[in-house]
């Protein structure tokens, strides 16, 4: 089945700010090539930083602002958003508004990103041009009215420029990391500049564009190959790959089935990191409410009672 591009996407018309920066990350990432800013401690930097930052969006954007299947304190909740905005995936309002859209049409035409129009439109074409009704004023009324009455989260609104605090901020931060690193095994300048450069290349820019394929290939992939539990009535798939890079959130047919819950993982062997981590907060004090998946709600429930 084929789908035409949405609506409020015609006529097409290129959304520069969005096109451009993600040509722009990309460009900067070919840097990466060269040999002045490789190092090993930048390589590391970029992979823990691809699941802390990540679970900004995974955890954050996602399971608790979007879906709202657990609660924590107004503190831990932005600072998972602040995780998701340091990723450049828009403020956490638009975030949430276009995937509850996701949910209310998947695969059907209005879907603001289904891979039945292309593949790469599903992954990030559908980016690059202006939906009227994703970003629009009611859009956002309509599907992240709930944020948008927290002060935090109207101010990145209200303000174009005040994510960019955040998102600028980490090169900074990273550049005084490799260069305070570097003076502890040596106190030669050019080589603490070399590896605040490097850091900044691995651990923002890098981590940025990682961050970013892992996330649309859930919007992409996980539409189009693996295996269904379910019959959700549109084409999510369980996809093994994509589990792997997003720590749990390629098990997407099972999402689908269950939005509402923590985890996605409906079977033994669909592990699912980013549950264990949001029960682990739980056990910090940090998290309640934590939703389980529909088929052991009332076992928990019988063992809350209990309780």
């Amino acid at each position: 089945m084929a789908n035409p591009v949405p609506p409020p996407v015609l006529p097409y018309k290129f959304n520069l700010t969005y096109a451009i920066t993600i040509a722009v990350v990309h460009v900067l990432g070919f840097l990466a090539l060269w040999p002045y800013l490789f190092s090993w401690s930048g390589v590391i930097a970029c992979i823990i930083g691809i699941h802390l930052f990540g679970q900004g969006i995974t955890i954050g954007y996602h399971r608790l602002l979007t879906h709202r299947s657990f609660k924590c304190p107004k503190w831990v909740e932005h600072c998972f958003a602040i995780l998701g905005i340091c990723s450049m995936q828009d403020t956490p309002a638009r975030w949430v508004s276009v995937h509850r859209q996701h949910h209310v049409h998947s695969d059907e035409i209005p879907d603001p990103h289904s891979p039945r129009v292309t593949f790469f439109w599903s992954h990030m074409g559908w980016l690059m041009f202006i939906n009227r009704q994703t970003y629009s004023i009611s859009g956002l009324e309509k599907f992240a009215k709930d944020l948008l009455r927290d002060p935090f989260y109207m101010r990145l609104e209200t303000n174009p420029f005040a994510q960019f605090a955040y998102i600028l901020g980490q090169v900074p931060v990273y550049f005084a990391l490799g260069f305070g690193l570097s003076f502890c095994f040596s106190s030669e300048l050019p080589a603490a500049v070399q590896l605040g450069a490097s850091m900044v290349q691995w651990g923002v820019i890098m981590r940025v564009i990682a961050v970013w394929h892992i996330t649309w290939s859930v919007n992409s992939l996980s539409h189009m190959f693996g295996y269904t539990n379910y019959q959700t009535g549109e084409d999510s798939r369980n996809n093994w790959f994509v589990a792997m890079l997003t720590v749990g959130e390629g098990w997407h047919n099972n999402h689908h089935e269950d939005p509402s819950a923590a985890s996605v993982q409906h079977r033994w062997w669909e592990i699912d990191i980013s549950y264990y981590e949001i029960k682990l907060l739980e056990k910090l004090g940090l998290a309640s409410n934590v939703i389980p998946p529909r088929h052991l709600r009332p076992s928990h429930r019988e063992a809350k009672d209990a309780a």
